[in-house]
Order: C-alpha cells, then structure tokens, then sequence
C-alpha cells in the first residue's frame, strides 16, 4: 500500500476528478460510507449511541457532514457542530451540509460572537459516546488557533472525564501535520484514526504516530491506474509481499543450498551481540553461519554456530592482524554481518573490509561509527545495508537524533541515494530505503522491543536472508517485519515490559510460519 504527502493526495483528488471523470461529490460520499462501516466494524453499531461530529471549513468537514448523514442513519442520536458558516464551507460540503439541515439534523455554528453553542457543545462532549473529529485535514501547515484550537483544547477536556467518550480522527488528527507528524500547536488524541485511500507518512513519525491511535484504510474509490501514474514511491510493507521471500526447500536440499554468513563481531564484554547475530541468522533459514571473534570468545558459542578464532587486541576487540584472515574468509562466504559488540577500536580494519569486498554486507552498531568517520568507503561495487538507530543515523549524516527523528524519511532516504546503500532507520515503524529513492514503512513491532540486543537480531535476520540469496531492498524489509512480528508474537505470552531479546529470537521460526509461503517445487 502506497504512503502519501499531503501534496501527492491532493493530486489524487485533483486528477481522480479531471482525468478519471469521478464526481468528487461521490469522493465524498464513499469517504463517509467507508467510515462509517469501519466505526461500526471496530466499535460495534451505532445505533442509540450519542454522537458529536465536530466538522470544519474544508473537505475534511465535508466527510464528517456526510458522514453524520450515515450515522443517523444507522440510528445514532447525532448531532453536529460546524466551524463554517454555511457561505464558507465548500461546494461538495454544503451538498452534504444542505442534507444535514434539510433532514431535520440537529447542527450548531461555532464562532466567537456566540457564546452559548460552545457551551452546549462542552456538555455535549462529555455526555456522548463517540466524537468524530472531521475539523482539520492533511492541508494543515501552520499552528492552530482561533476557534479550532478552542475546540480541540475542549475534545482533550472530554477525553479526560471518567466514561470518556471514543474519538475517531477523520483521515488525520486535527492538528498534526501529514507530512511530518508534528504536532502544529494543539492537535486531537485519538482513539483510531480512518484514513482516505491511503495512509499519510505523518500516520508514521512523531506526534503523529502517539496521536493516531489504530490506524485504519478505507477505500473512497481511486482507480488502481490513478494511483500508479502518481508516482509514489513510499510503500507500506504489507503481509502479501512476505509470500516467497524464502528460498523453497526442495526435498534434496542440504546446508549448503542456503547460504554461509560470516559474522564480524564481538569484543570482550560484548561476545552476546555477536552469539545473538548469529543465532538469529540460523532462525531465518541461514543454512551455516561462521562468527569471526576475538580468541578469547571462541570458546562461548553456542554449538550450532562455527567460530574463527582472531588474533585478539590488548582491548579485547579483534587486532589489525586479523585483516588478512577476514579477507580470506569473507570471499568464502554469501554474505557478512559486520559491528554487533565490535567495540570502537577496530575502526580503521572495518573500514578497509568494507572497501576491499564486494560480498554484500551488512553494517551495524559499531560498524556505523567507522564508516561515520569516512563514508567515502561504502561506494563499493557490492551491496551494503546500513541498520542505524537515529543517534547512529544523526552521527553518519552529522545531524543530532532530534533533526533525524523530526525528518526520519529525508534523512534514510537522502543518505541511501548518495553513498548508494540500503538504510533501515529503526525505531517505531522502522524505514527502509534504497538507493534508487524507493521507501518501505514496516507496520510490526511494539514498545517491549526496546530493549538491549534486538538490533543484533534485526542485523542477523537482514544479513541471512542476503545470504540466502534475497534480494537487498527484499532482504532489509522483510527481514524488518518479521523481526517485529516476532517481537508483537513474543508480546503475547510476556506483555511488553519484561520482553527480552531471546524471547524474540524464540518467536522468529513462528513469524515466518505466519507470513511467508514459500513457492514449493516437489521433485518427481
């Protein structure tokens, strides 16, 4: 599913009327039919529920004015407040708007001149069961003020009460900007947010993702044609493109038709970093992983993964003696997983390893702080994926984690283009990014995942799957959803604020049973 800016969908709307030919009335129209089944579908029927549609000026509004229409139909007590007078609210609007008033609905204007429909619409509030928040829409792009911020202020008021009402936010939440997900002075907390044909990326980054609540997609009816010739580049990694990303299992196959990773990584009081990459690599289907370590570690591995003992620094890390031996190793292999608990020492080594190989790597965590220093090293003729948290990102770009996390897709997506890598920007709805500009947003995972070494599962699933023959762009996402699918199954039998690593690494062989179906070709 294709993510949109707030520009992009008012093209969509633009040209689904010009060159489609589809009234923009019956936009309208199926934009409230698809919400209202999908409050009904989520909240259970509205039917004796006492409902608040607070609609505003623009489009937005006219989606709640057609929405109530439907609401009332369905038998909810409703009533409406309008931030418009009726002169000022569009032409698709009043049509809905004329309805309303002509059908007997109750309505109130709100304006500073009248003091008694805020009023009402106070007691309204906190006597209701359900609020639909169709005041302000993804064109939002200054702060809030006048009358909107009042009545945004007096929603949160409501939200407070002891038998508080749902809020359901109409494409977005009145206040947050859909492009970056901030919050323009005072936004609406909602319960669910039902957005228009497709998701905004302010659904995905900073208030805007604590101010969503569920997220959920109603089709009002764009041709799959319009939506293509638009260009979009950023997509919602979905279940359906998990299908077949594992290499089938033929009857015959042994170890060696899937692949051998060489993990780098490791340092004296940091050995688990490198055990957890590897051990995660095997879960997904790697049929032989090899951890390069410092000496002293080779004795604490678990059986399944094979070790090659490295001259060992006085600091613990692996010594610049072991170049060579690591050159040597890495053309043996499909793939190599390079960083986890590698410590700062070795910086200079990582660097020439990453520029003298064209096996496809993967860098993390320490790893990143070396190519920080000197970037020029990732133009390499091989493919290499960067899987930086956003203080990592900020310090490869040179930015504070603040300024990353307020432009989490420029900052993934301009940094792929010019060094030509694939980033995979963690953190909640983690951004995946390749060097052509093609974004993907992951949509698993929760809270419990922050928590120490699930980065080194994520480096050791992406960088298996490379091993195993998939695709970067493939490897890098799909390796991403199902480590946060693994972390939501885990979550499930220990709630999120005991969940360790290990109890995501458990769940990883049930991620894939529940996403991935693998073409099976039976011998005869």
């Amino acid at each position: 599913m294709k993510v949109v800016t707030s520009q992009q969908m008012q093209s969509l709307d633009r040209r689904a009327t010009s060159d489609f030919k589809i009234p923009s009335l019956l936009l309208m129209e199926n934009a409230a039919w698809g919400l209202v089944d999908q409050i009904e579908s989520a909240r259970g029927a509205v039917r004796g529920k006492r409902i608040i549609v607070l609609a505003g000026c623009g489009n937005n509004g006219g989606d709640g004015l057609a929405a109530a229409c439907h609401l009332r139909r369905r038998g909810g007590d409703v009533i409406v407040y309008l931030l418009s007078s009726r002169a000022g609210t569009p032409c698709d609007a009043r049509t809905f708007l004329d309805i309303w008033t002509h059908t007997g609905g109750a309505l109130h204007l709100l304006d500073d001149a009248e003091t008694e429909p805020w009023r009402l619409l106070k007691n309204d509030l906190a006597a209701c069961d359900l609020i639909v928040d169709a005041l302000l829409g993804t064109g939002l792009t200054r702060a809030v003020s006048g009358d909107y911020a009042r009545a945004i202020v007096m929603v949160q008021e409501a939200r407070k009460s002891k038998d508080r009402p749902i809020v359901i936010a109409v494409d977005i939440p009145s206040g947050i900007s859909a492009d970056t997900g901030e919050a323009l002075g005072t936004a609406v907390i909602a319960d669910e947010t039902v957005a228009m044909a497709l998701p905004k990326r302010g659904h995905f980054m900073g208030a805007g993702l604590e101010h969503r609540g569920a997220l959920s997609v109603v089709d009002i009816g764009f041709p799959p044609a319009l939506i293509a010739r638009e260009g979009i580049g950023v997509d919602l990694i979905a279940q359906a493109d998990m299908i077949g990303l594992l290499p089938p299992r033929l009857k015959g196959a042994h170890k060696g038709n899937f692949g051998h990773l060489l993990v780098i990584a490791g340092s004296v009081g940091m050995g688990g970093a490198a055990r957890m990459t590897a051990l995660s690599a095997l879960r997904t289907g790697t049929g032989l992983v090899t951890c390069a370590v410092p000496r002293s570690l080779a004795r604490v591995f678990p059986m399944e993964i094979m070790t090659l003992p490295l001259p060992e620094a006085r600091t613990g890390s692996l010594s610049s003696r072991s170049e060579k031996a690591l050159l040597q190793a890495i053309e043996g292999h499909s793939a190599v997983a390079l960083g986890p608990g590698l410590s700062r020492h070795p910086q200079q080594l990582v660097r020439n390893l990453i520029a003298q190989t064209t096996v496809p790597i993967v860098i993390d965590a320490d790893g990143l702080h070396a190519v920080a220093q000197k970037p020029s090293v990732l133009k390499r003729s091989g493919p290499v994926i960067l899987t930086p948290h956003p203080k990592e990102m900020g310090c490869l770009l040179g930015w504070d984690a603040a300024a990353v996390q307020k432009d989490r897709f420029s900052a993934a997506s301009d940094f792929a283009q010019k060094w030509g890598v694939y980033v995979v920007l963690k953190g909640a709805h983690t951004l995946i990014a390749a060097p052509d500009g093609r974004i993907r947003i992951n949509d698993t995972g929760n809270p419990g995942m922050a928590t120490a070494g699930t980065g080194d599962l994520l480096t050791g699933m992406i960088a298996g799957l490379l091993a195993q023959g998939v695709a970067p762009f493939d490897a890098a996402s799909g390796a991403v959803h199902l480590h946060g699918l693994a972390g939501d199954l885990a979550r499930r039998i220990r709630g999120e604020a005991g969940l360790i690593a290990s109890d995501l690494m458990d769940r990883i062989p049930d991620a894939i049973l529940q996403t991935i179906v693998p073409v099976r070709r039976e011998t005869p």
